[in-house]
């Protein structure tokens, strides 16, 4: 993760939260008065958020001290103590919310992402996001579905070319939109294709593509289809494919199967914030 980027994305978020000052915490805390506050798991599952704490309290104030007892990919369980955060009071209750909020976030996107990859249970296929993250959140999302032990599709439109069914309406047909890209684009950016027919598998095979995508295709049509396939070519199912029907995949023999619930579906780990008292 961008430390620098995130390092700007925690001052918006503060920015935001706390505006011009925090009334309730100025009002009654001097700025040297200390105390300790203590993160607890009150959910089982994907810890993710190490530099999240880290980064966060540090910004707000460089002399706070932070112990964290777990790592990002970490498996937690209810009651385990994730982290301890001591200093000026001030700095704890300032920032406590907007860490919090993020840290569950990513901690629900990781242990999601890990129970599809064990559930999809596969030597070969490998589970992977797609761009239907929240705005503004992108690079942590992607992050935590890393730390869940999937796998990162592009992360915008400038660093993968993928043509869907509207580029290929557009342009008439998919050889027109792969030629069209061949002739300007550098050899460092792989070319994707979606399709949905075996006509346009052959077709997107023949303009030579580097990665095809299986567009809510069926097990059994993707079976079909991967034969047209020639092994240099990566592919991917994607597209209404649940956490119910995701074993049914295991064995259609694609590279990845993206699954966008994973960053727009998923629920945030429930974790407090409690004082600790001596």
């Amino acid at each position: 993760m961008n430390k620098l980027k995130l390092r700007k994305l925690m001052e918006q978020f503060f920015i935001e939260d706390i505006g011009e000052q925090d009334i309730t915490t100025d009002l009654i805390f001097p700025d040297n008065t200390h105390g300790e506050i203590v993160f607890l798991s009150k959910d089982e599952g994907i810890f993710c958020g190490e530099e999240i704490i880290r980064t966060g309290f540090q910004l707000l104030n460089g002399d706070v001290d932070i112990k964290l007892f777990v790592k990002d990919g970490d498996r937690i369980s209810i009651g385990e103590r994730l982290g301890v955060v001591s200093g000026e009071i001030s700095t704890l209750l300032k920032g406590e919310r907007v860490v919090l909020n993020l840290v569950q976030r990513m901690s629900g996107i990781a242990t999601l992402t890990r129970k599809a990859v064990e559930l999809l249970n596969s030597d070969h296929t490998r589970i992977c996001d797609t761009r239907k993250t929240t705005p503004g959140l992108r690079m942590l999302e992607k992050y935590a579905v890393r730390c869940g032990g999937g796998y990162n599709h592009r992360f915008g439109l400038y660093d993968g070319v993928m043509i869907k069914d509207n580029h290929i309406s557009f342009a008439g047909s998919i050889k027109r939109a792969v030629d069209l890209i061949h002739e300007q684009l550098g050899h460092m950016v792989k070319v994707e294709v979606e399709t949905e027919t075996k006509a346009q598998v052959i077709e997107a095979v023949e303009a030579k593509a580097d990665v095809i995508m299986f567009d809510n295709r069926t097990p059994d049509e993707i079976k079909e289809f991967i034969k047209l396939v020639p092994a240099h070519i990566t592919t991917e199912a994607s597209g209404g494919i649940t956490m119910e029907d995701l074993e049914s995949y295991r064995d259609c023999g694609v590279d990845y199967i993206s699954l966008g619930f994973l960053t727009h579906s998923y629920k945030a780990f429930d974790i407090s914030v409690k004082v600790v008292l001596e």
